[in-house]
């Protein structure tokens, strides 16, 4: 959830809008319809800071469904607009993180078709997003998907430091895929082709959106296979390296290691003390990362009131 919907505009983006819609009702002329459609592509794809620092997460929960659409139509009339089809993949990818999965989540106690309907939901969203990061992919390097089908490290290589958020987000969005597709064989077989891409963008910049590469990794490693060593361990590293990138200021690594990494030790008592220290960041004192950090925040407070149900067995008490 690292800078949340920074891909989306602020108030120039309805500006911009009236603007395209206003040209393009001027029949016949298909340079100035074009260059609206453009302008509106560079708009939506620019960034700004609007959804990511606004403190109110059901508000952007509502608006982003119409701004994802308005990007969808958009990235119609210019298919080949790198920058909106990141745009697209990192807002369906953290739509369906912040979202979709986490209200599935909350909701399974009370109603479990429910839940199970929202991470059907979640899963095409993300396989969504994966689609708009390959085709973005495929724009800078021709060939690409088809190249990383067949030979995933190849492929990978061919990415330079400018395909970094493309690298990032497709693959986040695999791998959010494929955390709920674990009885889809077809997905799980494209493992391979995710980890490259992460690890590609790793090896280029590891620093790309104040270590957003490292926590996705925090949780990732506890489930890659392959490689020597600890995982947990491997985990604790992209943790480290996450926070110092980031300064402590962002709640989602924290979140990331108490789910990932102490669920995994049955260390609960680690696992308190990461949630109330994502808890004790104040939202405020990084207004870009505002939104973010409430929406882990969040989840934090869930995962807490769901710690027995993490830390329980038959037998056992919950240690602290």
């Amino acid at each position: 959830m690292n800078s949340l919907y920074a891909s989306l505009r602020n108030g120039s983006l309805a500006r911009a809008g009236l603007l395209a819609v206003a040209l393009l009702g001027l029949a016949g002329c298909a340079s100035v319809k074009r260059a609206a459609v453009g302008q509106m592509a560079d708009a939506l794809a620019g960034g700004g800071s609007s959804y990511a620092s606004d403190d109110d997460p059901e508000l952007i929960r509502e608006a982003t469904p119409f701004s994802l659409k308005l990007m969808e139509s958009v990235l119609a009339q210019t298919p080949e607009h790198r920058g909106l089809l990141q745009a697209c993949a990192s807002g369906f990818t953290q739509y369906a993180y912040g979202f979709v999965l986490q209200e599935a989540d909350e909701s399974e106690t009370a109603d479990f078709a429910r839940a199970e309907a929202g991470r059907v939901r979640a899963k095409k969203l993300f396989l969504r997003a994966k689609a708009y990061g390959l085709r973005g992919l495929e724009v800078a390097h021709p060939g690409f998907t088809a190249e990383l089908m067949r030979d995933p490290k190849a492929a990978a290589a061919r990415a330079e430091k400018d395909d970094v958020g493309l690298l990032y987000w497709t693959a986040a969005a695999w791998g959010g895929a494929v955390s709920l597709g674990k009885n889809d064989p077809e997905l799980i077989a494209e493992i391979p082709q995710l980890e490259s891409l992460i690890d590609r963008a790793l090896a280029l910049d590891e620093s790309w959106g104040g270590g957003a590469i490292h926590a996705f990794l925090i949780t990732y490693e506890m489930n890659r296979s392959g490689l020597a060593g600890d995982p947990a361990e491997r985990a604790q590293r992209h943790f480290e390296r996450a926070m110092e990138l980031s300064s402590g200021r962002l709640a989602g690594p924290y979140v990331s290691y108490a789910e990932s990494v102490c669920v995994e030790r049955h260390d609960a008592a680690g696992f308190v003390a990461s949630l109330e220290k994502a808890l004790a960041i104040d939202p405020n004192a990084e207004p870009e990362q505002r939104l973010a950090n409430l929406v882990m925040q969040r989840r934090a407070r869930w995962l807490l009131a769901h710690q027995e149900d993490l830390f329980l067995t038959v037998g056992q008490t919950l240690r602290y």
